[in-house]
Order: structure tokens, then sequence, then C-alpha cells
């Protein structure tokens, strides 16, 4: 069995391989500056914001977030799992990709899941099959052509029959204890019950399973592979429940699958996007008429992976539920599990049907063609529904109308990421309530405040600090089309205001250059070189993106655990990039880059391109200015000091307001130290 791909030969595949001609080949490049852009292929634009470096051998979109290195273009761009797409490279280069030995314990795991997808092809062939043959699959048939469907879409999308009976699938895969076993590891069958409701004990010749699927018309569920990895079942007769799915399973999670989806890619080169709903004969139908960008969640709530996943395939997201009061609870959560992902150049819309009806029968009464018009026509951008949702039962007109509607979105918006389109959101809710944005931000801070003092009242233990909000980060004007920009592009003669996530200096300020590391009282010996006009990102931010353009930077600090240690989520994920490096001090941006991209937190993943693709500085010398990496590197790390001190301080001085009796005689000096600064 193939084992895993060594880290040290994926890392000299990118360091061999040439990015841009590996996007060329498949989207043609045009040469600006020292980059390559198109019209992002993982999107629907007119203005490329698709960037290919051919320094740091990555992609980035400054549109819909798209981003990673060679193997990663070719996993999106040709629909490949990882292994395959480092094949397909390494075969470009003319190199045998090697495989380590595999553990004891992952060697079993693997051969689990295998035989988990064998038996789950070989349940969804059976089924197949007995819908041609068995004696009731004419019922089954009847229904399918009742709803519409044709013998083509049921082919398409692998429809099949459970027939009526408690073992058909268990007699068709093997009678024996241990094929029963991996058929309820599958979640195919279910072991019996004994009298005291405890899973019946094994038995020489005595059959413990049954069917978990029978008399019901069978869905089978398709991984992005197009491995069938779970089913959905549609009772024929009066059996409860009406749908049943399969239980989650070592190959099976249904918080990450969208029904639907590998049959959508199949048939979209480009999905201009995609429209969720509830349930699998909603997609089936919908395909039957036309419309073949349908995925359905499974049996869950719409949660933030299905939105990522879903995003990563496309643009535009519409969400069209029943227009009772479930399909709106529906919508409402869907909402709030997409806000944190709505980066600029990603549109959110919402479709509620009319009461009694569902895409399944408002398209066969409507048509493909109408239903498609239904959503340009009546689909509701994010901002609308959103105000409207939570402005239900508020008259805006009075005072205590606009603090409560305030009140409700304010929180919902910070969830929005920085860029244009936060921006916009807070301006239209500062429209409908009369309140200026910096008053929301204070409603914003106020309740995080009154939340996490909750918190700590209910909490019997100290947990983690929360990590800080990304108001800092908030956007400023960006360029006419209202993408943001890679701060390359802000040239100095013409920037008037900071770039989306750069520090703005105060006016008429020059900054002066920090004393060397460690050298506190040291003074400055070099002329200003911080200028007004001059952006910087914050300074978490800055250590993050000179490590990343300047790796042998890491080799400054001998620890990372303080900082892996640290409450603050930028100064974390610095940690964690340091520990990368710290174990393989001769990686270079390229190679280091391709390391970061599997990252747990999905917003250090959406950070990280950003900040890589972005100059560390820009402003009146120009997007290409020279620095002095170690010093900037210095720098930071003396600015964080100063301010960790600062905080230090402050703290010794509310302790003396509140209990000055409790100080210690070091702190009482290092107080009056302070204060003799402050006069």
């Amino acid at each position: 069995m193939a084992g895993k791909i060594p880290q040290y030969f994926i890392d000299d595949l990118l360091a061999r391989a040439d990015i841009v001609p590996v996007v060329d080949s498949r989207v043609k490049l045009r040469k600006t500056g020292k980059n390559y852009s198109a019209c992002c292929p993982f999107h629907d634009e007119k203005t490329p914001s698709f960037t290919v470096s051919p320094d740091k051998q990555f992609y980035y979109c400054f549109g819909c977030g798209a981003s990673g290195n060679a193997v990663g273009f070719l996993m999106e761009y040709d629909r490949l799992p990882f292994p395959e797409a480092v094949e397909k490279l390494a075969a470009s280069l003319s190199l045998e990709v090697p495989r380590e030995q595999l553990a004891p314990g992952q060697i079993k795991r693997q051969q689990e899941s295998q035989s988990l997808y064998q038996l789950t092809e070989k349940a969804a062939d059976f089924y197949r099959e007995k819908l041609r043959d068995h004696k009731l699959a004419a019922r089954a048939i009847t229904y399918l052509k009742n709803r519409g469907l044709s013998g083509a879409v049921a082919k398409e999308f692998g429809i099949g029959l459970a027939p009526p009976g408690w073992d058909n699938l268990l007699n068709h895969l093997g009678t024996s204890a241990e094929k029963a076993e991996q058929l309820e590891l599958a979640g195919l069958a279910i072991r019996r019950q004994d009298s005291d409701g405890n899973p019946s004990k094994t038995e020489p010749g005595k059959r413990h399973h049954y069917d978990r699927f029978r008399n019901r018309i069978m869905f089978p569920i398709r991984d992005q592979r197009g491995r069938t990895i779970a089913f959905g079942g549609r009772v024929l007769g009066d059996d409860k429940p009406k749908y049943l799915n399969s239980p989650e399973t070592p190959i099976f999670h249904k918080g990450r699958e969208l029904y639907g989806l590998w049959e959508a890619r199949q048939a979209n080169r480009e999905l201009k996007r995609l429209i969720v709903v509830e349930g699998y004969m909603d997609v089936v139908a919908l395909a039957q008429y036309g419309i073949r960008c349908a995925v359905a969640t499974l049996g869950t709530a719409c949660g933030e992976d299905h939105i990522q996943l879903a995003f990563r395939h496309t643009g535009e997201l519409v969400f069209c539920f029943d227009g009772d009061q479930a399909g709106r609870t529906a919508a409402r959560r869907a909402l709030e599990a997409a806000l944190p992902h709505m980066q600029d150049g990603r549109s959110l819309r919402f479709l509620l049907l009319p009461e009694g009806e569902d895409p399944d029968t408002l398209v066969r009464q409507i048509g493909g063609e109408r239903f498609d018009q239904l959503i340009d026509e009546q689909g509701r951008p994010l901002e609308d529904f959103l105000f409207d949702l939570l402005g239900e039962g508020i008259n805006i007109q009075t005072m205590d109308g606009r603090a409560r509607l305030s009140k409700a979105a304010a929180p919902l918006l910070d969830l929005l990421p920085a860029g244009v389109y936060r921006q916009l959101m807070f301006q239209q809710l500062a429209r409908r309530t009369g309140l200026e944005q910096d008053m929301l931000e204070e409603i914003i801070a106020a309740e995080k405040v009154r939340t996490a003092k909750l918190a700590q009242q209910t909490q019997a233990a100290p947990g983690p600090a929360p990590q800080k909000t990304q108001a800092r980060t908030a956007a400023q004007p960006t360029p006419e089309d209202g993408r943001q920009q890679p701060a390359a592009e802000y040239p100095g003669d013409t920037t008037e205001s900071a770039p989306p996530g750069y520090d703005e200096p105060p006016p008429d300020y020059d900054y002066v250059d920090l004393p060397p590391h460690g050298e506190e009282d040291a003074p400055s010996q070099e002329p200003s070189r911080r200028r007004s006009g001059q952006y910087r990102l914050p300074a978490e931010r800055m250590l993050i993106a000179l490590l990343l353009h300047h790796p042998q930077l890491a080799r400054l600090i001998a620890d990372h655990g303080p900082y892996r240690g640290s409450n603050d989520a930028d100064l974390q994920l610095f940690g964690e990039i340091l520990q990368v490096l710290h174990k393989n001090p001769d990686l270079n941006s390229n190679q280091l880059f391709g390391r970061l991209l599997n990252l747990e937190s999905k917003e250090a993943r959406e950070l990280l391109p950003q900040l890589a693709m972005s100059h560390p500085i820009v402003g009146a010398a120009g997007p290409n200015m020279e620095y002095d990496p170690e010093t900037e590197f210095h720098d930071c790390l003396r600015t964080l000091e100063q301010a960790a001190e600062r905080q230090r301080k402050r703290g010794l001085v509310d302790q003396l307001k509140n209990n000055g009796n409790q100080l210690s005689p070091e702190q009482l000096a290092l107080l009056a130290q302070f204060r003799r600064k402050q006069d």
C-alpha cells in the first residue's frame, strides 16, 4: 500500500518547479512588473485580480482569496487530490515520487478506509441493480417518474433502491460476522439490541445485524473525488423517518460534505454560482430542469465548513429555502456561518420560496429557465436580507428601534473580515440607524466586554483568552474598482491613506528609529527612515510578513515558545512559523509557504497569502523600496516589548488605585520611574 510522500521530496519539487508555466499552460498570464496577472480561474471577474509571483512561487487572488503553490494550483484547477497533483507536477519534471514506509497504525487506518470505500461502492451498485430488476422496482420507478425525473438523471446521480426486508444487503455482500461488522462501521448495517437495550453479543451461527436502509429510494453521497461515502434514503411507504441518512463514519463527516457538489463540478467547467437547498430531491429535480449547480447539506444546518467548501468552487452562493419558519431559521444560520468568509469579491444571496413550496415542487411548476430568472429577480443580497431579518418587529423610526437594530446588527457585522465589503456594510448600518461608524465600533467593543465578563463568571476555571478582533485592520479606502490590491500597487506619490491592514502614521510626524533590539537606552545614531506617507503593517503582522519574505530571520530568535503561548492570534501564528523554521532552517520562502498551507486556523490560512504577496512597506520611496530586513525585525520586536512594558506599568497604576498596599518595593520603584517619565 502506498505510503506518505516524504516532505523532503515535496520541498525539493517546489524548489525545482516553476509555477509560471504551470499556471500559464492553463490560464493565459500577462507580465505586470515583477509578477504575472490574469482573470481568476476560480471565480467570475472582468478585471484581473489573480497574481502569480515567480519570486515567491505561489499565486493569490485579491478578489476571492484563492491561493497556493504549484501543487495547490493543480489540485484546484485540475481537480486533483494532493497525491495525484504531486505525481503530475513531478512527472512534468521527469521525477519519480518516493513513498515513506507507513507505521503499522497508519497502514491499519488506510486499509480500513479503503475497505469502507469498497463496501459503499458495492452497496451503491447493489441498490442501482435493484432499481432495475427487483420485483418491487416498478413502484420506485413510478415514484421517480411522478417527480419528473428521467432515467438519464437518475443514472447520473446513481439513484437506486433498497428493497423491503431486513437483510438484503447483508446477504448480498456476505453473511460472516466480520463482514457484518464492516457494514456496521460503514453505516450500512445496525447491530440488534438485547432485551435490556444493549447491543447483542456475538454468538456463532446467529445473525446480529440487519440492514439500515429498507424500502427506500437511495441517493448515494459522493465526495469531491466521486467516491461513494454514504447514502440518503427516501422512504417509499409510510415508515418514519421520511428521509434517513447514513451516520458519521471514518470516511463520512456530514458537516464537511455537500450532496451534489461532485455532480455539479462534472457538469460545469466553471461554477458561476452554487444554489444551496435543503434536500436530495431538490438537487436532483433542479438538475432535471437544467439547473446543474445545486447542492444540499446532509441533514444538518449549513455550517462554516460547508461555506468554505462551496466558496472554494465559486464566488457566489444562493441559499434557496422554504419560506416557513424552519426555512427562515435555516437561512439565519447560513447567514451567520457565511459572514466570516465574505471576502471582497464573494457574493451571497437568499431566495425564500412561498410557504408550502420547495425547489423541487416549484421548478416542476415553472420550469428551469423561470426558476433561474426568479433567483436573479428575487434573490436578495446579503445586506438587504440581513437588515430586513434583524429589523423584523423593530420600528427604526424611533430612537429605541434604531438602538435595538444597532445592538443586533453590529456584532454580526463584526464577523466580516477586513475589507471593502465590511466597510460598506457598516456604512449601510450607519445610514439605517443614523449612528456614526465609530459609535457602532464602540457598541461592538462593549458587547465583547460584556460577553467576556459573562464567560469569566460562568467558567469554573479560566480558559484561553479570546483572540483579538480584526477591528485594527479594518479596510481603508481602496482603488476605484473596490477590490483590495497588493501593497506594491500603491504608488508612493498618490497614496493618501494607509492601504488595508497597514498602520497609518500621525499627520506631520516623522518616525524615529528605535534602538537596536536589547539596547533599551541607546540613542538612535541614524537619521529617520520612517517618514510621513510611509505605511507599515502592525508590528505583529510585520514580523510574520518579514519571516515569509526572509525566512533566515528566524535564527535571530532562539525560543518560539513564548510567542506560541501568547493570547494574541498574530503572535501565535508568528510562533508557529518560527517553530517550522527552527526545525527546518534551510527552507526558502516558497518551501515555507508550502508548509504553512495546512495550518489548522482558517484565519491564518487566509492571512498568509495576503502578507506574502504584499510589500511590508509602502510609501514615498515607491512600491519597491529597499529596507533592511534585520533592522525592521528588531524594530518590531522592540515595539512589542515597549507595548508590553507600558501595559505592565498601567497595570501597576491600576493596582495602586485599587489597593496600593499590595505593591512590592520593586513595583513601587518601577511605578515612580514610570510617573517621572510621564511628567
